[in-house]
């Protein structure tokens, strides 16, 4: 079974990347396209379990909070690891939608790339199976941040004084 890292742990991934806009998928556990969403969100959601993915041209502005509530979480697509509108992306979900739930980085990112996406608002990353071990480590590429973040709202300078 393939694996992710969620949350700083690797574990299985259980759902599926779904890239055709036309068709639906059988069953669910599947990451679906944002158009095939808005053109049969009932009948996806009649399968099971669904959630969306963001291609690099598609804001999350797209995404109604009903949307981000029925989903059970919101992927961002990377189609070049030097597409770096993902990162906005995740930042706007959390700090101006408030979105709590699980985002997840997929398609064509590096592992260099994983202690930033964190900072910007990423939870989960699937990366290449035989990366996973390795990868977790770069989450400490740095011990400390100067400026703020979605995971670290306060700048260093605000932190030191406290």
């Amino acid at each position: 079974m393939p694996k992710i890292i969620n949350n700083g742990q690797i574990v299985d991934d259980n759902w599926q990347v779904w890239r055709d806009t036309e068709t639906l998928p059988s069953s669910g556990g599947v990451i679906v396209p944002l158009a095939l969403w808005q053109a049969q969100r009932e009948a996806l959601l009649a399968l099971g379990d669904i959630a969306v993915y963001l291609a690099s041209d598609e804001s999350p502005k797209q995404l109604s909070d009903d949307d981000l509530s029925q989903c059970a979480f919101i992927a961002i697509d990377f189609p070049k690891f030097m597409d770096g509108r993902g990162f906005s992306y995740a930042r706007e979900l959390r700090e101006q939608r408030n979105y709590q739930g699980e985002i997840r980085a997929i398609g064509d990112f590096i592992r260099d790339q994983l202690f930033f996406m964190k900072r910007c608002g990423f939870s989960s990353y699937a990366l290449p199976g035989d990366e996973l071990e390795a990868a977790l480590a770069s989450f400490n590429d740095f011990s400390d941040s100067y400026q703020p973040s979605a995971d670290q709202p306060l700048p260093l300078f605000r932190r030191r004084q406290g």
